[in-house]
């Protein structure tokens, strides 16, 4: 069985509700999935929960549930937002399942066996609000710790180590060698510097049951839980593996089935900048010591403020993802988001310009073109096409050819400029030919039936291009030129798929306008 394109984002704690910076997170994933689809690959999207650890514990305990009645509670909410997001995941993992916990237990296991962990005292700092040890290197000049870890306290405990250090060499070798494992590139050179300027320590990877029973129990060790490195980040192989995965289980010592879906390894990890050294620093190691090949490629987005700040509960300062939803569409959320920020800086969040961009490029732009398209096609033909043309092929070749590349490489922001060209040189088609004004002349029939054409062939190549970003949108456009089926096929983006004779519907509003001088 041919091997699927997979990938994954981060998995969510389940402290909290979702906010911006998940529903960005999920959103890339999803429009690199659906684009994958689109160009014809079977695709395997993974998104889910991390739900150990002793922040869960404690809220559990403080409203006296069990956790796992606490992690079902906010898994319900997190699978709603998925769907309200419009997500195409295959998957929903939770690290609280029985698939997941024994796929983390046959790999503490083997690696137990062969010697890559070892029991130590820890002698030092210990955060509870950030559930880590700290050291001295993680005191500020003033001797105190960032408020951030909340109350430290002095703490000695044995635990279970990994040995990283050993592993270093290779893995800077692996950067070096792959360019692309890690991108965008500013985030390949920060993981090099890492590597290259610090000695890595070995990793604490437990937790002692009388301090934290809300995990996965170490196969070899009664008195101890894993603590997240091999139960969070596992995530990504463990369901590969449940499902049967060679290339995930076999290595583990798991079974396999000859009809399982062929996923590991990951095509992509999506992640936040916050989370790059657990992900291309610990995971690459940890998945040479399973034995299991290293994932493709480490995709590092930034973060978002809005007007200009930290988003802050405490100050009121957030974006709710539903909220928009709610008001604005799903499609004109997942369209600004990816918009407005590129894969890789931090961006800013404006009320101001997220209106702009509706009115401008989703009302104006793309709606008012397949409005007036359509609308003066069934005026002046009754909805049919009279002619076929070829006049704007030319320009709808570029813009196509320009959105798959940028598309192919992942550059969902360049993707979109590319396919604003597409809608910004049919608007302006518009305004040269003026069928309103053919309309009135009966010696102008042939041209007009010509304009109308290239119009409604502009408006159905354009649904196949924004499949990925909005496709309710593209579902829409291809209802109301009246074609059956999916948009979701990259090799309808070719001109001429129209035949003379054939009937569009007529149109109803893809972003109605607002009123935004309430807003």
């Amino acid at each position: 069985m041919s091997k699927r394109f997979y990938l994954t984002t981060a998995i969510d704690y389940v402290n909290g509700e979702p906010h911006l910076g998940h529903a960005y997170e999920k959103v890339i994933t999803d429009i690199i999935a659906r684009t994958h689809r689109s160009l014809g690959q079977k695709v395997f999207y993974l998104t889910g929960l991390d739900e150990h650890g002793q922040k869960v514990q404690s809220a559990a305990k403080a409203e006296g549930k069990d956790p796992q009645v606490y992690c079902d509670e906010f898994a319900a909410i997190w699978e709603a937002f998925a769907g309200r997001l419009n997500l195409t995941h295959a998957d929903f993992v939770r690290t609280s399942s029985a698939r997941h916990k024994a796929f983390v237990q046959a790999v503490l296991q083997k690696l137990h066996e062969n010697g890559h962990f070892y029991q130590a005292e820890y002698l030092g700092f210990y955060s509870a609000r950030q559930e880590t040890f700290l050291t001295e290197k993680d005191r500020r000049e003033d001797g105190t710790f960032d408020p951030i870890y909340g109350d430290v306290t002095e703490l000695v405990e044995h635990n279970y180590y990994f040995k990283l250090s050993e592993h270093q060499q290779w893995l800077i070798d692996h950067v070096e060698t792959n360019p692309g494992f890690v991108q965008p590139e500013t985030r390949r050179n920060e993981v090099l510097g890492f590597l290259k300027n610090n000695t890595l320590e070995d990793l604490c990877i437990t937790r002692p049951k009388e301090r934290l029973e809300w995990g996965i129990p170490l196969p070899f060790d009664e008195d101890y839980v894993t603590y997240v490195w091999f139960d969070a980040l596992s995530n990504y192989a463990s369901i590969p593996a449940a499902l049967g995965d060679a290339a995930a289980a076999e290595p583990i010592g798991l079974d396999s089935r000859p009809d399982a879906p062929a996923l590991w390894p990951a095509d992509i990890h999506v992640i936040g900048k916050d989370i790059l050294k657990f992900h291309a620093v610990y995971w690459p190691i940890m998945l040479k010591a399973m034995e299991l090949p290293l994932p493709g490629q480490v995709l590092v987005h930034g973060w978002w403020q809005k007007d200009g700040q930290k988003m802050s509960k405490t100050t009121g300062n957030v974006v709710d993802p539903i909220a928009v939803i709610d008001e604005w569409g799903v499609d004109a959320f997942r369209y600004y988001v990816v918009r407005e920020l590129d894969i890789g800086p931090d961006g800013n969040w404006t009320d101001e310009s997220f209106q702009a961009r509706y009115s401008a490029e989703l009302a104006n732009g793309l709606g008012n073109l397949v409005n007036r398209s359509l609308s003066m096609l069934n005026r002046y033909r009754g909805g049919t096409l009279e002619a076929t043309s070829d006049e704007l092929a030319a320009d709808a070749e570029k813009w196509i050819a320009e959105a798959k590349g940028n598309y192919e490489s992942h550059q969902i922001q360049a993707a979109l400029v590319s396919v604003w060209g597409l809608v910004d040189r049919a608007n302006r088609y518009v305004e040269q030919t003026a069928p309103f004004k053919l309309a009135k002349q009966e010696d102008q029939a042939d041209q007009l039936n010509e304009v109308l054409y290239n119009l409604a062939e502009c408006c159905r190549i354009l649904a196949v291009l924004i499949w990925p970003v909005t496709p309710e949108t593209a579902e829409k456009i291809f209802e109301q030129v009246g074609i059956d089926g999916s948009p979701a096929d990259f090799a309808q983006a070719k001109w001429g798929g129209l035949a003379k004779g054939h009937t569009c519907n007529k149109p109803t509003p893809l972003f109605p306008r607002k009123d935004l001088e309430k807003k």
